[in-house]
């Protein structure tokens, strides 16, 4: 990659949907989609296409096996890994974002292990929730909202 880029990062996603809508949005943003595996839905199901439209072709997918994998593969410096939690000390309003940003998710339903975010607190941010009803935010929805707050110096001009 010749232009330092923003990835987006789903850590053993679950629900092919919200891996569908992430990738059409990454299509619509010219960003990478990373994948770390194991997945709960296999990359072929009609959903996962059917969540990315006619767009999923055109999506620009790495997968790795492991965290510990794509480590390895890719060395991210630390300052480029942002990770997105509900428990996060930081709301992701407030980080510069570089322009080779990692933006990391977890699963749906645990969210990120403890093993990825030890050592990296001042790294994990969230997304503000006014209401203490509400649990936890939609996956894609969070993926959305922080990869456009992420790029929004670039998308202003």
């Amino acid at each position: 990659m010749s232009n330092p880029r923003m990835k987006m990062v789903l850590v053993t996603p679950e629900i092919p949907f919200n891996t569908g809508a992430i990738g059409r949005t990454c299509v619509a943003l010219n960003l990478e989609l990373i994948l770390i595996k194991p997945y709960g839905f296999s990359l072929d199901e009609k959903s996962v296409r059917r969540a990315g439209t006619d767009y999923w072709k055109h999506v620009e997918l790495t997968e790795y096996d492991s965290w510990d994998g794509f480590l390895h593969h890719r060395t991210p410096a630390r300052e480029t890994l942002f990770f997105f939690e509900e428990h996060g000390a930081q709301t992701f309003y407030a980080p510069e974002y570089p322009d080779d940003a990692y933006l990391v998710f977890g699963c749906e339903s645990a969210g990120l292990p403890a093993t990825i975010l030890n050592g990296m607190t001042d790294r994990v941010f969230n997304l503000p929730m006014l209401d203490t009803r509400v649990r936890s935010l939609n996956l894609a929805n969070v993926a959305t909202a922080v990869v456009y707050q992420a790029m929004r110096s670039q998308l202003m001009g």
